[in-house]
């Protein structure tokens, strides 16, 4: 039989998430007198996962010990330790996944009255916000956007996704206004001494803006609109897809438009509008 202590192959891992995990299994085979990794059977990881659900671990924390305790014994069957991965056969604990954040039409709305369009930077940051819900763009798809990317007379954006996919998105008239202007008044005095520079939206020195000044944006924005909520980028395009589907949008539609690969993930904004769903019934069901 091989022998394989645990402590020496513990030793011989650099892996943070992996050695993290094993530190508390060793400790529960170690009450159950088991020190070596051969002598780890699946009836023992079952246990120890179970145990780990005692102590309240959510299924995700459960999973990922899962697929740790998988690894390390991937790892010690390459290094010819262990004969085989006793945690191979069982199954992952489900998941449910969690309803993404959306705003409601009223919170929009303050949003993107908030900006002050008597100066340069609230004219870019109407534009910005107003994109954003409009489009559903992600925020790095938003600040990769170069001038040529936006068609205003047909009001639609060419992006590049994730995957250095492209593809192409409309947006309404409101968005195409607020644009228009910020490209009128804003963005030619602020790259006029840096007019190589192809970003659609700029900072006040002409260079292209980060990610990072455009959370900035929509936090600031935020507390004047009065939002208490924590916002962030992301979630302008759970709030398109959510008042999209609202409003009568078919799926497969708005997958194309999120830019999403599988219509699966476009899926869970329907877990969102059950009052819809609740209306639909009653109006064609035989028995409401």
């Amino acid at each position: 039989m091989i022998t394989c202590p645990l402590s020496a192959v513990f030793r011989s891992i650099r892996l943070p998430l992996i050695n993290m995990i094993w530190d508390a299994m060793r400790l529960f085979l170690k009450e159950k007198g088991i020190t070596s990794a051969d002598r780890v059977s699946r009836d023992d990881v079952k246990a120890f996962l179970f145990h780990e659900k005692d102590r309240k671990l959510e299924a995700a924390s459960i999973y990922r010990a899962l697929v740790s305790i998988r690894i390390f014994h991937r790892f010690l069957a390459a290094e010819s330790l262990t004969k085989d991965d006793p945690a191979s056969l069982i199954d992952a604990p489900k998941m449910l996944k969690s309803l993404p954040e959306h705003l409601s039409l009223k919170e929009i709305e303050a949003l993107l009255k908030a900006p002050n369009l008597k100066k340069p930077g609230g004219v870019r940051d109407h534009a910005c916000l107003e994109l954003l819900y409009a489009s559903g763009i992600r925020a790095s798809e938003l600040v990769n956007l170069k001038v040529g990317d936006v068609n205003q007379e047909l009001g639609i954006l060419k992006v590049m996704g994730k995957g250095r996919k492209e593809r192409i998105v409309p947006f309404g008239s409101k968005a195409a206004e607020s644009i228009k202007r910020y490209c009128a008044e804003v963005r030619p005095k602020w790259t006029s001494k840096n007019q190589s520079e192809q970003a659609l939206f700029v900072s006040r020195f002409g260079k292209k803006m980060s990610r990072v000044a455009l959370w900035g944006i929509v936090r600031s924005t935020a507390r004047k609109a009065r939002i208490s909520k924590n916002l962030y980028p992301h979630i302008f395009r759970h709030s398109f897809a959510t008042h999209l589907l609202e409003g009568g949008a078919d799926l497969r539609v708005l997958q194309e438009m999120l830019g999403h690969s599988d219509v699966s993930t476009t899926q869970i904004y329907t877990h969102v509008d059950k009052a819809r769903l609740k209306r639909i019934h009653e109006k064609f069901h035989p028995r409401p």
